[in-house]
């Protein structure tokens, strides 16, 4: 489908064609380029309701900047499609997060206005502080540095850390604030409830506000200056909501609430900003999903809904006759409440994805046992330990690729005391669109080399609902991790009796000769269809799913050494340092003699598209298995580790 942009924004195709236009047209400019927005992601897919809450701040930042040399740093990257449309991709566009196209975040490589990568939140404000600070020490004192901040990624620690620093570092630095109450899911906490007195309570930023502007209208004189209304501006602190101080408490000039879909108060305000040199932060109130009415009444839906008709706001869902299976994610989701129902010491906590992880079926069911701690990862893990030391069985379900971001905690707050912690790792392996800043390939291999650390991968639902069930029965004592993918399994018939699972116990699936290949995980699922083709061709693979990567099942790795001197490993996360290594050190330490070939992602990083495409690239789809296997069973093929 050809989607054609409108008639201004047609007309753009860098930062410096927009501000050859009146402002008076940067209404017209922001009405295409939000219905260009609705019509692009309708028909192609992607994020949807945060890029529509800044699009009015998006047109305004690139008409009153001079980017890419003032330097634009975007927060959580789902805000930036208008930006990426306005620098030069607007025709690439419909390319947006599909393989080989276009990145759904800001990303370096990709555009020169694209000035940091950007896939997790809360790295904007120190992102932005590192430029200014580097543009201060080269001399270029003109150079503008902005952090665009939003979608509760205020909530985060490094966030506060960065503003910590911000307010004595005397660089260049403006944050602007998108305040719109949401991440994915509604924001929580007290930063939310400061930021709400804030815009709805006669503050004392807008009492000054208002007598900084009428005392600039007065003559100044020896008997009346500005220093004057400096001195008469801090004296209001004492008359005023005392709420209303915490970031100029932080030694940042505050500017603000201001409308956020004002296009003119914004790119009026934000001149006025550029001439006020070191730290400031405008606050700016949005609407997360403006202009599009069922995507403002339902954000959460809203943010990333798939394809839908603009028209009707119906999203289009995949027509099925027979039953599914479920997603990972609901199974664990629903588990978790079945399991807490028999034992009153499970707890449910995740940082800011109840949604995407389904704990907010526990959050709906008993609120006064799962808890979303917002985008605090490194919270997440060490409150989870801390309720571990009283006797609570806290399951703490994290994306793979944000728990990179506690594995200190990890280590210090939980291994080394030993905790029994039971880690949930949700989008575990290749996810797809969102590309390499959300790909969960390295947690095997960052886990598996801490002391007091159970790692296991189901194959299938039932597999996931024994391995929690397991998890958190009172003889396992320390750390226990499940990592499962993103998407669907592969039974439909998926709510089993529950039943105990020995921590480092694998299982044979199939008996065979010649060649054994060792699954972990739901990548069985990918060698089970690769034994169908083999037998047609009369090959006997065997095939062993291993269940946990620590401990190993050595009894069954010695079962197996023993029988076969081909051996391919098959897994969904790096192959440096990741399961099939884990198998290599087994091997060379039993002093056993074998050809092995690992299958899993390369040591490279891999992009984006959909979970299929990347599996076939990465070679451990089900046909890249079955090649591997032809191969490695002809004569005299030498396969190297």
């Amino acid at each position: 489908m050809n989607i054609k942009a409108g008639q201004l924004l047609s007309q753009i195709e860098y930062p410096a064609d927009l501000r050859k236009l009146n402002k008076e047209q940067l209404h017209q400019v922001c009405e295409e380029l939000r219905q260009y927005i609705i019509d692009v992601v309708s028909v192609h897919g992607g994020h949807f309701a945060a890029s529509l809450g800044v699009v009015e701040l998006t047109v305004a930042l690139h008409y009153v900047f001079n980017t890419p040399y003032d330097q634009l740093v975007w927060d959580v990257g789902h805000q930036a499609y208008g930006h990426k449309i306005l620098t030069g991709r607007r025709e690439a566009f419909p390319t947006n997060r599909k393989y080989k196209g276009l990145s759904g975040f800001p990303k370096r490589d990709e555009s020169r206005y694209d000035t940091f990568g950007v896939g997790h939140s809360s790295t904007s404000i120190s992102a932005a502080l590192g430029m200014a600070m580097a543009s201060h020490y080269k001399g270029e004192f003109d150079r503008q540095h902005i952090a665009v901040i939003g979608d509760g990624a205020m909530t985060a620690g490094m966030a506060f850390e960065a503003l910590n620093h911000a307010g004595v570092a005397n660089a260049n630095v403006l944050i602007i604030l998108n305040d719109n109450c949401m991440s994915i899911d509604p924001n929580v906490g007290a930063l939310k409830e400061y930021l709400t007195d804030i815009t709805t309570s006669p503050t004392y930023n807008k009492v000054r506000d208002d007598v900084w502007n009428l005392l600039g209208k007065l003559p100044v004189g020896k008997k009346f200056t500005r220093d004057m209304a400096s001195k008469l501006e801090a004296s209001l602190k004492g008359v005023v909501s005392k709420s209303s101080n915490l970031f100029e408490a932080l030694k940042m000039r505050y500017f603000g609430p201001i409308d956020g879909h004002n296009i003119t108060k914004l790119t009026d305000t934000l001149q006025d900003l550029k001439d006020i040199p070191g730290p400031k932060l405008l606050h700016i109130v949005t609407t997360k999903g403006k202009g599009y009415a069922l995507a403002e009444k339902d954000q959460t839906t809203w943010h990333a809904p798939g394809l839908f008709d603009k028209i009707t706001g119906e999203i289009f869902k995949k027509t099925v006759t027979s039953p599914q299976p479920p997603k990972y994610q609901d199974v664990f989701g629903h588990t978790i409440i079945e399991l807490a129902e028999q034992n009153d010491k499970i707890i449910g906590i995740t940082p800011a994805m109840p949604s995407g992880s389904s704990l907010k079926f526990m959050m709906e069911k008993m609120p006064q046992r799962a808890f979303d701690v917002g985008i605090c990862e490194q919270h997440a893990v060490t409150l989870s330990a801390g309720m571990a030391t009283q006797g609570m069985r806290v399951f703490c379900t994290i994306y793979s690729s944000f728990f990179q971001r506690a594995f200190d905690q990890a280590v210090h707050d939980v291994a080394i005391q030993k905790l029994p912690v039971i880690f949930c790792l949700d989008r575990a392996g290749l996810v797809g669109e969102d590309g390499p800043t959300h790909h969960g390939a390295y947690d095997i291999a960052y886990m598996r080399g801490i002391p007091n650390v159970i790692i296991s991968a189901p194959m299938n639902e039932e597999e996931l609902r024994n391995l929690m069930y397991s998890a958190q029965l009172p003889e396992n004592d320390m750390p226990y991790v499940i990592r499962y993918p993103r998407g669907q399994g592969v039974m439909p018939e998926w709510r089993t009796p529950f039943k105990a699972i020995k921590a480092g116990t694998g299982r044979k699936i199939r008996d065979g000769k010649d060649i054994a290949i060792l699954s972990l995980g739901h990548t069985g699922n990918f060698v089970t269809e690769a034994c169908k083709e083999l037998i047609g061709d009369e090959l006997q693979p065997a095939h062993y799913d291993m269940r946990f990567v620590k401990p190993l099942d050595e009894a069954l790795l010695h079962e197996i050494f023993q029988s076969f001197d081909k051996v391919i490993t098959v897994e969904d996360g790096t192959i440096v340092g990741g399961f099939g290594s884990a198998v290599i050190e087994f091997m060379a330490t039993n002093n056993y003699r074998a050809t092995i070939k690992r299958l899993g992602i390369p040591d490279k990083l891999i992009e984006h598209g959909k979970p299929e495409e990347l599996y076939r690239e990465c070679g451990f789809d089900a046909a890249g298995i079955a090649r591997t296997t032809r191969e490695m069973l002809k004569e005299k093929i030498t396969v190297t580790i």
